[in-house]
């Protein structure tokens, strides 16, 4: 029999690896769902691993967030309508106009006609559908309520795309203003300033201190841009390769959710993918020990993930979920409150749906607020600016004047 890998989160939260004898990927999964552990991954022992990176080059840009909320929306409708589950693939199938989009759904269709389910199917599209979204399907698919499954899964992802717009929106207008900031004033240092410091020293003039420096930072721009260029470019290089390793991200991480402002905001975002994440899982019937390991891989900054690991244990060894994050002083009191009202009250699920939905508006307003200040402050701090280095050049003018007075 052939040799396979596999990963697998066990009913106690543990991510499981290991290696399985088997006739087929079908047969490893069934296995790992018969121990009752929720399957995470499994392929072949000797697949290239340059392989799977290939695959995921090439598929991973097939669907999009916005195509996957409507074709999960679109299949939960199929299945509710009482259609079977081939069938209402196929119809899908003819919704896409993009050409990969539609021959992806036509592999999956085809797995799931020749007998797999349809979480191996979409598993199976590595890249294109995220651990969640497999898990969700195959919870669904354990429960014999997939239909049920996908709309929550399509609400989750539209509300998770809903934030990630609202925060993209948000800053599109300040980064615009903050570009052409800077674009303005590189243009006045590089090629307005320089302009008249052989003028100035032709005829003698006492240039101010201002002036001396201002012309100095003109003067370096313009001889060393590129220099400068590299040097950047070589910094923010530098800085990715050390935010990739463990330990320094984590250190990063932490420093970053002490920043008065943009920590609170990081700190508020992540609390509602993390509540929603588990909310969902929990409502669709994934055991709660793994639906904390399966959130822990959701969450973008070390430092809470971490918080959530810590949290994990605290779980196993019998405490409630609002004790086991509070442990970590690192979540907001509104929402441990809110969890340990829901554990109490026995609708844990439904508080925590209810708490991504209080945080998502918190970081909408917040960023709403930061939106608001942060316009007339660049607009200042341009004035500003530009105002020094008009100085800059008319006080030395200014000084030529009265000496010929």
């Amino acid at each position: 029999m052939p040799l396979f890998r596999y990963k697998a989160v066990t009913p106690a939260g543990e991510t499981l690896e290991g290696q399985m004898e088997a006739a087929s990927t079908d047969e490893v999964i069934a296995k790992l769902q018969d121990a009752g552990n929720i399957p995470l991954d499994a392929r072949a022992a000797d697949a290239a691993e340059g392989s799977s990176l290939l695959s995921l080059l090439t598929r991973r840009n097939t669907f999009g967030a916005a195509q996957v909320v409507q074709f999960t929306q679109q299949l939960a409708t199929m299945l509710g309508a009482g259609q079977p589950l081939d069938r209402a693939l196929q119809i899908v199938l003819d919704l896409p106009s993009d050409e990969k989009a539609r021959r992806m759904l036509e592999r999956v269709r085809d797995t799931v006609r020749g007998g797999a389910p349809l979480s191996d199917a979409l598993e199976a599209e590595h890249g294109v559908f995220s651990r969640l979204y497999v898990n969700m399907v195959r919870a669904g698919e354990a429960g014999g309520s997939l239909d049920e499954t996908l709309r929550r899964l399509a609400e989750y992802l539209e509300r998770t795309r809903e934030l990630r717009g609202n925060v993209i929106n948000a800053m599109i207008y300040p980064a615009f203003l903050i570009g052409m900031v800077f674009a303005s004033l590189m243009i006045l240092l590089i090629y307005v300033v320089p302009q008249f410091v052989p003028m100035f020293n032709d005829m003698g003039v006492e240039m101010p201190l201002i002036t001396r420096i201002v012309f100095g930072i003109g003067t370096i721009l313009q001889n060393f841009w590129w220099l400068i260029l590299v040097a950047g470019v070589a910094g923010f290089a530098w800085l990715r390769k050390q935010y990739s390793q463990p330990d320094t991200r984590l250190v990063l991480d932490s420093r970053l959710l002490s920043i008065k402002v943009a920590g609170d905001v990081i700190l508020k975002l992540e609390t509602a993918r993390l509540t929603r994440t588990l909310g969902t899982l929990v409502k669709n019937g994934v055991p709660l020990l793994g639906a904390m390991t399966i959130a822990r891989n959701v969450m973008s900054n070390m430092a809470l993930a971490e918080a959530v690991s810590a949290a994990t244990e605290e779980v196993k060894r019998g405490n409630g979920l609002g004790f086991a994050l509070s442990q970590s002083k690192r979540f907001p009191k509104l929402a441990l409150q809110m969890v340990a009202v829901g554990e109490e009250s026995g609708e844990l699920d439904g508080m925590l749906l209810k708490t991504a939905d209080t945080f998502d508006l918190e970081v909408k307003n917040t960023l709403d607020r930061l939106l608001a200040a942060l316009v007339p402050v660049v607009t200042i701090v341009m004035t500003v600016l530009v105002a020094m280095i008009m100085m800059a050049i008319i006080l030395p003018i200014m000084n030529l004047a009265g000496s010929v007075q």
